[in-house]
Protein backbone atom coordinates (compact mmCIF):
# COMPACT_ATOMS: atom_id res chain seq x y z
CA UNK A 1 0.00 0.00 0.00
CA UNK A 2 3.03 2.26 0.76
CA UNK A 3 4.43 1.64 -2.38
CA UNK A 4 1.56 1.89 -4.64
CA UNK A 5 0.73 5.47 -2.35
CA UNK A 6 4.90 6.59 -3.22
CA UNK A 7 4.44 5.64 -6.72
CA UNK A 8 1.16 7.37 -7.17
CA UNK A 9 2.43 10.54 -5.22
CA UNK A 10 5.78 9.99 -7.66
CA UNK A 11 3.67 9.84 -10.56
CA UNK A 12 1.52 12.92 -9.45
CA UNK A 13 4.99 14.79 -9.28
CA UNK A 14 5.96 14.44 -12.19
CA UNK A 15 3.10 15.11 -13.97
CA UNK A 16 2.71 18.17 -12.62
CA UNK A 17 5.77 19.32 -13.30
CA UNK A 18 5.71 18.06 -17.03
CA UNK A 19 2.57 20.71 -16.84
CA UNK A 20 4.52 23.21 -15.15
CA UNK A 21 7.34 22.96 -18.28
CA UNK A 22 4.54 23.01 -20.85
CA UNK A 23 2.96 25.83 -19.57
CA UNK A 24 6.39 27.68 -18.84
CA UNK A 25 7.38 26.25 -22.48
CA UNK A 26 4.78 27.63 -23.79
CA UNK A 27 4.66 31.12 -22.43
CA UNK A 28 8.07 31.31 -23.34
CA UNK A 29 6.48 30.36 -27.05
CA UNK A 30 4.04 33.28 -27.01
CA UNK A 31 6.62 35.63 -25.36
CA UNK A 32 9.03 34.97 -27.97
CA UNK A 33 6.37 35.73 -30.71
CA UNK A 34 4.91 38.73 -29.09
CA UNK A 35 8.44 40.68 -29.13
CA UNK A 36 8.94 39.16 -32.64
CA UNK A 37 5.78 40.73 -33.52
CA UNK A 38 6.57 43.96 -31.68
CA UNK A 39 9.77 43.86 -33.20
CA UNK A 40 8.50 43.53 -37.14
CA UNK A 41 5.95 46.66 -35.78
CA UNK A 42 8.78 48.82 -34.82
CA UNK A 43 10.75 47.49 -38.03
CA UNK A 44 7.99 48.78 -40.16
CA UNK A 45 7.39 51.82 -38.75
CA UNK A 46 11.22 53.01 -37.28
CA UNK A 47 13.00 52.34 -40.74
CA UNK A 48 12.00 48.80 -42.28
CA UNK A 49 9.21 49.94 -43.88
CA UNK A 50 8.26 52.58 -46.42
CA UNK A 51 8.42 55.81 -45.11
CA UNK A 52 6.02 57.33 -47.32
CA UNK A 53 3.19 54.71 -47.29
CA UNK A 54 3.81 52.76 -43.81
CA UNK A 55 3.74 49.82 -45.93
CA UNK A 56 6.62 46.70 -45.33
CA UNK A 57 9.52 47.23 -47.32
CA UNK A 58 10.90 45.36 -50.46
CA UNK A 59 13.39 43.23 -48.18
CA UNK A 60 11.15 42.42 -45.42
CA UNK A 61 7.98 41.89 -47.67
CA UNK A 62 10.81 39.33 -49.90
CA UNK A 63 11.37 37.30 -46.33
CA UNK A 64 8.01 37.56 -45.67
CA UNK A 65 6.98 35.36 -49.52
CA UNK A 66 10.25 33.14 -49.12
CA UNK A 67 8.84 32.20 -45.33
CA UNK A 68 5.75 31.66 -46.54
CA UNK A 69 6.85 29.46 -49.58
CA UNK A 70 8.49 26.99 -47.32
CA UNK A 71 5.45 27.21 -45.18
CA UNK A 72 3.59 25.45 -48.61
CA UNK A 73 6.35 23.46 -49.43
CA UNK A 74 5.73 21.67 -46.01
CA UNK A 75 2.20 21.51 -45.65
CA UNK A 76 0.63 22.14 -49.89
CA UNK A 77 -1.35 24.50 -51.10
CA UNK A 78 -1.14 27.47 -52.32
CA UNK A 79 -0.38 31.64 -52.01
CA UNK A 80 -0.85 34.50 -54.93
CA UNK A 81 1.20 37.41 -55.35
CA UNK A 82 -0.94 40.58 -56.62
CA UNK A 83 1.57 43.20 -59.08
CA UNK A 84 -0.90 46.43 -58.24
CA UNK A 85 0.09 49.30 -60.65
CA UNK A 86 -1.88 52.78 -60.62
CA UNK A 87 -2.45 53.67 -64.42
CA UNK A 88 -2.69 57.46 -64.47
CA UNK A 89 -0.60 57.99 -61.18
CA UNK A 90 2.34 59.86 -63.21
CA UNK A 91 -0.10 61.91 -64.88
CA UNK A 92 -2.03 62.72 -61.94
CA UNK A 93 1.71 63.74 -60.17
CA UNK A 94 2.38 65.68 -62.84
CA UNK A 95 -0.61 67.46 -62.74
CA UNK A 96 -1.47 67.76 -59.22
CA UNK A 97 1.88 68.31 -57.95
CA UNK A 98 3.86 65.69 -56.20
CA UNK A 99 1.84 66.72 -52.66
CA UNK A 100 -0.84 65.45 -54.26
CA UNK A 101 0.58 62.60 -54.86
CA UNK A 102 2.32 61.67 -51.91
CA UNK A 103 -0.83 61.80 -50.45
CA UNK A 104 -2.63 59.57 -53.42
CA UNK A 105 -0.03 57.32 -52.35
CA UNK A 106 -0.75 57.17 -48.52
CA UNK A 107 -4.44 56.54 -49.16
CA UNK A 108 -3.99 53.98 -51.94
CA UNK A 109 -1.88 51.75 -49.08
CA UNK A 110 -4.61 52.49 -46.58
CA UNK A 111 -6.94 51.10 -49.16
CA UNK A 112 -5.02 48.30 -49.60
CA UNK A 113 -4.50 46.92 -46.15
CA UNK A 114 -8.36 47.44 -45.53
CA UNK A 115 -8.94 45.02 -48.77
CA UNK A 116 -6.54 42.87 -48.30
CA UNK A 117 -6.90 43.17 -44.17
CA UNK A 118 -3.28 42.64 -43.13
CA UNK A 119 -1.02 45.35 -43.59
CA UNK A 120 2.46 43.41 -42.72
CA UNK A 121 1.81 41.43 -46.36
CA UNK A 122 1.80 45.07 -48.83
CA UNK A 123 4.52 46.89 -49.90
CA UNK A 124 5.22 49.59 -52.21
CA UNK A 125 7.53 48.75 -55.08
CA UNK A 126 8.09 51.76 -56.95
CA UNK A 127 6.45 55.01 -58.50
CA UNK A 128 2.60 54.23 -58.22
CA UNK A 129 3.14 50.33 -57.89
CA UNK A 130 2.61 48.13 -55.11
CA UNK A 131 2.53 44.38 -54.46
CA UNK A 132 1.12 42.10 -51.75
CA UNK A 133 0.05 38.20 -51.27
CA UNK A 134 -3.01 36.42 -50.60
CA UNK A 135 -3.88 32.93 -49.18
CA UNK A 136 -5.21 30.52 -51.72
CA UNK A 137 -5.39 29.31 -55.25
CA UNK A 138 -6.60 31.63 -58.89
CA UNK A 139 -10.09 31.96 -57.24
CA UNK A 140 -8.63 33.64 -53.93
CA UNK A 141 -6.50 35.52 -56.02
CA UNK A 142 -9.24 36.92 -59.09
CA UNK A 143 -11.51 38.04 -55.39
CA UNK A 144 -8.54 39.72 -54.15
CA UNK A 145 -7.99 41.10 -57.16
CA UNK A 146 -11.35 42.50 -57.51
CA UNK A 147 -11.39 43.86 -54.00
CA UNK A 148 -8.12 45.86 -54.54
CA UNK A 149 -9.37 47.39 -58.26
CA UNK A 150 -12.63 48.49 -56.56
CA UNK A 151 -11.34 50.00 -53.25
CA UNK A 152 -8.79 51.75 -55.53
CA UNK A 153 -11.08 53.33 -58.10
CA UNK A 154 -13.41 54.82 -56.09
CA UNK A 155 -12.60 58.72 -56.54
CA UNK A 156 -10.05 60.54 -54.17
CA UNK A 157 -11.04 63.78 -52.91
CA UNK A 158 -8.35 66.14 -51.24
CA UNK A 159 -9.20 69.63 -51.04
CA UNK A 160 -10.77 70.83 -54.07
CA UNK A 161 -9.06 68.38 -56.45
CA UNK A 162 -11.19 65.13 -56.94
CA UNK A 163 -9.18 62.55 -58.91
CA UNK A 164 -10.39 58.90 -60.87
CA UNK A 165 -7.65 56.04 -60.29
CA UNK A 166 -7.83 52.80 -62.14
CA UNK A 167 -5.54 49.74 -61.38
CA UNK A 168 -3.92 47.13 -63.45
CA UNK A 169 -3.05 43.84 -61.35
CA UNK A 170 -0.95 41.07 -62.26
CA UNK A 171 -1.21 37.67 -60.76
CA UNK A 172 1.03 34.76 -59.61
CA UNK A 173 0.42 31.69 -57.88
CA UNK A 174 2.95 30.05 -56.23
CA UNK A 175 3.99 27.35 -57.09
CA UNK A 176 2.46 26.87 -60.57
CA UNK A 177 3.66 30.33 -61.86
CA UNK A 178 6.92 29.84 -60.88
CA UNK A 179 9.75 29.28 -58.11
CA UNK A 180 9.76 32.68 -55.04
CA UNK A 181 12.44 34.34 -56.79
CA UNK A 182 10.89 34.69 -60.01
CA UNK A 183 7.16 35.29 -58.66
CA UNK A 184 6.89 38.76 -58.32
CA UNK A 185 8.13 39.46 -61.56
CA UNK A 186 6.20 37.05 -62.72
CA UNK A 187 3.17 39.18 -61.35
CA UNK A 188 4.73 41.83 -62.46
CA UNK A 189 4.88 41.08 -66.32
CA UNK A 190 1.24 40.33 -65.87
CA UNK A 191 0.54 43.27 -64.78
CA UNK A 192 2.47 45.12 -67.63
CA UNK A 193 0.36 42.79 -70.08
CA UNK A 194 -3.19 44.26 -68.57
CA UNK A 195 -1.57 47.57 -68.70
CA UNK A 196 -0.45 46.74 -72.96
CA UNK A 197 -4.32 45.86 -73.79
CA UNK A 198 -5.50 49.31 -72.07
CA UNK A 199 -4.92 48.68 -68.38
CA UNK A 200 -7.75 48.90 -65.25
CA UNK A 201 -8.11 45.27 -65.45
CA UNK A 202 -6.48 42.06 -64.02
CA UNK A 203 -5.23 39.04 -65.55
CA UNK A 204 -3.19 35.91 -64.10
CA UNK A 205 0.46 35.18 -65.27
CA UNK A 206 1.32 33.17 -68.59
CA UNK A 207 4.12 32.22 -70.00
CA UNK A 208 3.77 33.86 -73.36
CA UNK A 209 3.54 37.40 -71.54
CA UNK A 210 7.45 37.93 -71.50
CA UNK A 211 6.96 38.15 -75.48
CA UNK A 212 4.81 40.60 -75.57
CA UNK A 213 5.81 42.83 -72.61
CA UNK A 214 9.34 42.93 -74.29
CA UNK A 215 7.28 44.05 -77.28
CA UNK A 216 6.40 46.84 -75.86
CA UNK A 217 9.24 47.95 -74.09
CA UNK A 218 10.87 48.01 -77.33
CA UNK A 219 7.66 49.68 -78.72
CA UNK A 220 7.81 52.49 -75.85
CA UNK A 221 11.53 52.94 -76.79
CA UNK A 222 11.29 54.21 -80.22
CA UNK A 223 8.04 56.27 -79.53
CA UNK A 224 9.95 58.26 -77.05
CA UNK A 225 12.42 59.54 -80.51
CA UNK A 226 9.42 59.41 -82.74
CA UNK A 227 8.94 63.39 -82.34
CA UNK A 228 12.94 63.70 -83.08
CA UNK A 229 12.72 61.55 -85.65
CA UNK A 230 9.51 63.58 -87.32
CA UNK A 231 7.86 59.77 -87.61
CA UNK A 232 4.32 61.61 -86.67
CA UNK A 233 1.84 62.88 -89.12
CA UNK A 234 -1.49 64.25 -88.65
CA UNK A 235 -4.11 63.19 -90.98
CA UNK A 236 -7.29 64.76 -91.37
CA UNK A 237 -11.01 63.46 -90.96
CA UNK A 238 -13.92 66.06 -92.70
CA UNK A 239 -17.00 66.96 -90.99
CA UNK A 240 -20.11 66.80 -93.17
CA UNK A 241 -23.23 69.29 -92.44
CA UNK A 242 -26.01 66.32 -92.00
CA UNK A 243 -28.36 68.18 -95.04
CA UNK A 244 -26.10 69.59 -97.47
CA UNK A 245 -23.57 66.79 -96.83
CA UNK A 246 -20.92 69.83 -97.41
CA UNK A 247 -17.60 69.79 -95.28
CA UNK A 248 -17.72 72.36 -92.52
CA UNK A 249 -14.25 70.93 -91.07
CA UNK A 250 -11.77 68.46 -90.24
CA UNK A 251 -10.41 66.09 -87.26
CA UNK A 252 -6.90 65.64 -87.04
CA UNK A 253 -5.64 62.32 -86.21
CA UNK A 254 -2.46 60.85 -85.27
CA UNK A 255 -0.36 58.40 -87.26
CA UNK A 256 2.89 57.23 -86.47
CA UNK A 257 5.21 55.85 -89.53
CA UNK A 258 7.75 54.09 -87.93
CA UNK A 259 10.97 53.76 -89.71
CA UNK A 260 11.10 49.97 -89.46
CA UNK A 261 7.44 48.76 -88.32
CA UNK A 262 5.59 50.83 -90.78
CA UNK A 263 2.13 52.75 -89.81
CA UNK A 264 0.96 51.87 -86.18
CA UNK A 265 -2.03 52.19 -85.20
CA UNK A 266 -3.03 55.34 -82.44
CA UNK A 267 -4.94 52.41 -80.42
CA UNK A 268 -1.45 51.10 -79.97
CA UNK A 269 0.42 53.82 -78.92
CA UNK A 270 -1.68 56.09 -77.66
CA UNK A 271 -1.90 53.98 -74.62
CA UNK A 272 1.95 53.89 -73.93
CA UNK A 273 1.88 57.38 -74.27
CA UNK A 274 -0.79 57.84 -71.57
CA UNK A 275 0.88 55.05 -69.45
CA UNK A 276 4.39 56.70 -69.56
CA UNK A 277 4.36 60.36 -69.39
CA UNK A 278 4.65 61.13 -73.30
CA UNK A 279 1.14 62.43 -73.75
CA UNK A 280 2.12 66.20 -72.95
CA UNK A 281 4.78 66.35 -75.17
CA UNK A 282 3.00 64.38 -78.19
CA UNK A 283 -0.18 66.49 -77.36
CA UNK A 284 1.71 70.02 -77.78
CA UNK A 285 3.09 68.68 -81.00
CA UNK A 286 -0.10 68.03 -82.39
CA UNK A 287 -1.60 71.59 -81.60
CA UNK A 288 1.14 73.18 -83.14
CA UNK A 289 0.89 70.76 -86.29
CA UNK A 290 -2.66 71.48 -86.54
CA UNK A 291 -2.44 75.19 -86.79
CA UNK A 292 0.72 74.93 -89.27
CA UNK A 293 -1.55 72.59 -91.44
CA UNK A 294 -4.92 75.20 -90.97
CA UNK A 295 -2.40 78.06 -91.62
CA UNK A 296 -1.44 76.33 -94.98
CA UNK A 297 -5.65 75.56 -96.01
CA UNK A 298 -5.49 79.52 -95.01
CA UNK A 299 -2.94 80.81 -97.54
CA UNK A 300 -5.22 78.83 -100.27
CA UNK A 301 -8.59 80.52 -99.44
CA UNK A 302 -9.81 77.56 -97.38
CA UNK A 303 -11.35 78.76 -93.99
CA UNK A 304 -12.04 75.20 -92.48
CA UNK A 305 -12.39 74.67 -88.81
CA UNK A 306 -9.87 72.34 -87.30
CA UNK A 307 -10.59 69.96 -84.57
CA UNK A 308 -7.50 68.34 -82.06
CA UNK A 309 -7.72 65.96 -79.58
CA UNK A 310 -7.06 66.92 -75.73
CA UNK A 311 -6.01 64.91 -73.65
CA UNK A 312 -6.66 64.19 -69.62
CA UNK A 313 -3.04 65.21 -69.08
CA UNK A 314 -3.16 68.09 -71.27
CA UNK A 315 -6.79 69.11 -69.85
CA UNK A 316 -4.78 69.90 -66.23
CA UNK A 317 -1.75 71.71 -67.28
CA UNK A 318 -2.39 74.92 -65.77
CA UNK A 319 -1.11 76.70 -69.40
CA UNK A 320 -2.86 75.08 -71.86
CA UNK A 321 -5.06 77.47 -73.03
CA UNK A 322 -2.37 80.22 -73.10
CA UNK A 323 0.09 77.74 -75.67
CA UNK A 324 -3.03 76.77 -77.77
CA UNK A 325 -3.93 80.45 -77.80
CA UNK A 326 0.21 81.25 -78.60
CA UNK A 327 0.11 78.40 -81.18
CA UNK A 328 -2.95 80.12 -83.10
CA UNK A 329 -1.18 83.42 -83.40
CA UNK A 330 2.00 82.44 -84.45
CA UNK A 331 0.03 80.96 -87.37
CA UNK A 332 -2.52 83.48 -87.72
CA UNK A 333 -5.35 81.30 -86.90
CA UNK A 334 -8.67 82.89 -85.45
CA UNK A 335 -9.73 81.01 -82.44
CA UNK A 336 -13.08 80.09 -83.64
CA UNK A 337 -11.70 78.04 -86.21
CA UNK A 338 -9.94 75.76 -83.58
CA UNK A 339 -11.92 72.88 -81.86
CA UNK A 340 -11.24 71.35 -78.52
CA UNK A 341 -12.47 67.59 -78.62
CA UNK A 342 -12.25 66.46 -74.94
CA UNK A 343 -13.66 62.93 -74.38
CA UNK A 344 -16.63 62.33 -72.34
CA UNK A 345 -14.87 60.53 -69.23
CA UNK A 346 -12.28 63.02 -69.37
CA UNK A 347 -14.84 65.84 -68.78
CA UNK A 348 -16.65 64.24 -66.00
CA UNK A 349 -13.73 63.19 -64.41
CA UNK A 350 -12.31 66.13 -62.14
CA UNK A 351 -15.64 68.52 -63.01
CA UNK A 352 -14.58 71.44 -60.90
CA UNK A 353 -11.01 71.45 -62.83
CA UNK A 354 -12.58 70.34 -66.33
CA UNK A 355 -15.13 73.70 -65.89
CA UNK A 356 -12.19 75.64 -65.40
CA UNK A 357 -10.62 75.02 -68.29
CA UNK A 358 -13.68 74.96 -70.57
CA UNK A 359 -14.58 78.39 -68.97
CA UNK A 360 -10.68 79.49 -70.32
CA UNK A 361 -11.15 77.73 -73.85
CA UNK A 362 -14.51 79.56 -74.48
CA UNK A 363 -13.50 82.74 -73.10
CA UNK A 364 -10.15 82.55 -75.56
CA UNK A 365 -13.17 81.80 -78.36
CA UNK A 366 -12.22 78.05 -79.15
CA UNK A 367 -15.26 75.87 -79.92
CA UNK A 368 -15.73 73.45 -77.62
CA UNK A 369 -16.71 69.61 -78.05
CA UNK A 370 -17.49 66.85 -75.85
CA UNK A 371 -16.69 63.41 -77.61
CA UNK A 372 -17.67 59.50 -76.91
CA UNK A 373 -20.67 60.90 -75.81
CA UNK A 374 -22.94 58.46 -74.34
CA UNK A 375 -20.09 55.90 -73.02
CA UNK A 376 -19.62 57.94 -69.92
CA UNK A 377 -21.57 58.89 -66.61
CA UNK A 378 -22.54 62.17 -67.14
CA UNK A 379 -25.14 63.70 -65.88
CA UNK A 380 -27.58 66.63 -66.74
CA UNK A 381 -27.09 68.68 -64.29
CA UNK A 382 -22.97 68.35 -64.77
CA UNK A 383 -23.32 68.51 -68.32
CA UNK A 384 -24.99 72.14 -68.31
CA UNK A 385 -22.10 73.38 -66.27
CA UNK A 386 -19.78 72.21 -69.28
CA UNK A 387 -19.59 75.06 -71.52
CA UNK A 388 -19.62 73.31 -74.46
CA UNK A 389 -20.26 74.22 -78.16
CA UNK A 390 -21.65 70.63 -79.16
CA UNK A 391 -21.78 66.90 -78.51
CA UNK A 392 -20.22 63.93 -80.40
CA UNK A 393 -22.19 60.24 -80.31
CA UNK A 394 -19.48 57.91 -80.05
CA UNK A 395 -18.76 55.45 -82.88
CA UNK A 396 -20.50 52.68 -80.82
CA UNK A 397 -23.81 53.21 -80.65
CA UNK A 398 -24.05 55.00 -84.53
CA UNK A 399 -22.52 51.28 -85.31
CA UNK A 400 -25.72 49.61 -84.16
CA UNK A 401 -27.96 52.01 -85.08
CA UNK A 402 -29.50 49.58 -88.23
CA UNK A 403 -29.46 46.73 -85.91
CA UNK A 404 -30.29 47.48 -82.73
CA UNK A 405 -33.64 49.63 -81.13
CA UNK A 406 -31.66 50.28 -77.96
CA UNK A 407 -28.89 52.20 -79.83
CA UNK A 408 -31.26 54.38 -81.72
CA UNK A 409 -33.32 54.71 -78.75
CA UNK A 410 -29.64 56.23 -76.64
CA UNK A 411 -29.01 58.30 -80.05
CA UNK A 412 -32.45 60.04 -80.13
CA UNK A 413 -32.01 60.43 -76.71
CA UNK A 414 -28.53 62.47 -76.63
CA UNK A 415 -29.98 64.78 -79.34
CA UNK A 416 -32.60 65.55 -78.03
CA UNK A 417 -30.86 66.19 -74.54
CA UNK A 418 -28.31 68.65 -76.64
CA UNK A 419 -31.11 70.21 -78.55
CA UNK A 420 -32.34 71.34 -74.70
CA UNK A 421 -28.98 72.22 -74.47
CA UNK A 422 -28.88 74.37 -77.58
CA UNK A 423 -25.66 72.29 -78.25
CA UNK A 424 -24.83 70.64 -82.07
CA UNK A 425 -24.73 67.06 -82.77
CA UNK A 426 -21.65 65.51 -84.43
CA UNK A 427 -22.33 61.65 -85.16
CA UNK A 428 -18.96 59.81 -85.45
CA UNK A 429 -18.62 56.18 -87.12
CA UNK A 430 -20.87 57.31 -90.15
CA UNK A 431 -20.43 54.21 -92.59
CA UNK A 432 -23.59 53.21 -94.33
CA UNK A 433 -26.55 55.34 -95.98
CA UNK A 434 -29.28 53.75 -93.78
CA UNK A 435 -27.21 55.06 -90.77
CA UNK A 436 -26.16 58.64 -92.02
CA UNK A 437 -30.51 58.58 -93.53
CA UNK A 438 -31.66 57.77 -89.34
CA UNK A 439 -29.22 59.97 -88.04
CA UNK A 440 -30.35 63.20 -90.38
CA UNK A 441 -34.06 61.48 -89.23
CA UNK A 442 -32.84 62.47 -85.34
CA UNK A 443 -31.77 65.75 -86.21
CA UNK A 444 -28.00 65.38 -86.38
CA UNK A 445 -26.19 68.45 -87.48
CA UNK A 446 -22.77 66.81 -88.68
CA UNK A 447 -21.70 63.92 -89.66
CA UNK A 448 -18.09 61.51 -89.70
CA UNK A 449 -17.41 58.68 -90.79
CA UNK A 450 -15.87 56.16 -93.63
CA UNK A 451 -18.92 57.10 -95.84
CA UNK A 452 -17.61 60.55 -96.69
CA UNK A 453 -14.11 59.95 -96.15
CA UNK A 454 -11.36 57.67 -94.48
CA UNK A 455 -8.85 59.83 -92.91
CA UNK A 456 -6.19 61.45 -95.38
CA UNK A 457 -2.85 63.56 -95.11
CA UNK A 458 -3.37 67.31 -95.37
CA UNK A 459 -2.77 67.62 -98.69
CA UNK A 460 -4.91 65.16 -100.17
CA UNK A 461 -7.92 66.78 -97.87
CA UNK A 462 -6.10 70.48 -99.69
CA UNK A 463 -6.40 68.54 -103.06
CA UNK A 464 -9.82 67.72 -102.94
CA UNK A 465 -10.90 70.74 -101.56
CA UNK A 466 -9.37 73.10 -104.73
CA UNK A 467 -10.05 70.39 -107.34
CA UNK A 468 -13.37 70.51 -107.98
CA UNK A 469 -13.23 68.02 -110.49
CA UNK A 470 -12.31 65.28 -108.16
CA UNK A 471 -14.70 65.31 -105.28
CA UNK A 472 -16.24 62.16 -103.57
CA UNK A 473 -19.92 61.74 -105.05
CA UNK A 474 -21.26 62.72 -101.47
CA UNK A 475 -19.08 64.79 -99.78
CA UNK A 476 -18.99 68.74 -101.38
CA UNK A 477 -16.92 71.52 -99.96
CA UNK A 478 -19.06 74.98 -99.75
CA UNK A 479 -17.99 78.43 -100.94
CA UNK A 480 -18.26 79.42 -97.75
CA UNK A 481 -15.00 77.63 -96.92
CA UNK A 482 -13.42 79.80 -99.16
CA UNK A 483 -11.72 83.40 -98.98
CA UNK A 484 -13.89 85.67 -100.99
CA UNK A 485 -10.72 86.42 -103.37
CA UNK A 486 -10.16 82.99 -103.89
CA UNK A 487 -13.32 81.57 -105.35
CA UNK A 488 -12.35 82.82 -108.60
CA UNK A 489 -9.87 80.66 -108.94
CA UNK A 490 -12.12 77.32 -108.85
CA UNK A 491 -13.49 78.63 -111.85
Amino acid sequence: MNTWSALAAASLLIALAMAALYWRERRTRQRLTEERDELEKQLLTKGGGDALTGLMARGMFDAAMVKKAQEVDRGGGTFCVLYVALDNFVMLNDAFGSETGDRMLKEVARRLTLADGKKTRACYVSVGEFALFVDGDHRSARKSAQRVSDALTIPFTFDAIRAQLTCSIGVAVYPEHGAIGKLLGNAALAMRSVKFNGGSDFCLYDPKMGVEVREQALLFNDLRSALEKGEFELYFQPKIDAISLQVTGAEALLRWHHSERGLISPVVFIPLAEQYGLIGPIGGWVIEEACRKAARWREHGLRMRVAVNISGYQMREDDLVERITAALQRHGIQPDRFTCEITESVAMEDTKVTQQTFEKMRNAGFHVSIDDFGTGYSSLAALRKLPAAELKIDRAFVSDLEESEDARSIAQSIVNMATALNLRVVAEGVETPGQRDLLVAMGCNELQGFLFSLPMPAYELERLALDVDNKPDEMEFRKSLFSETYLGKLH
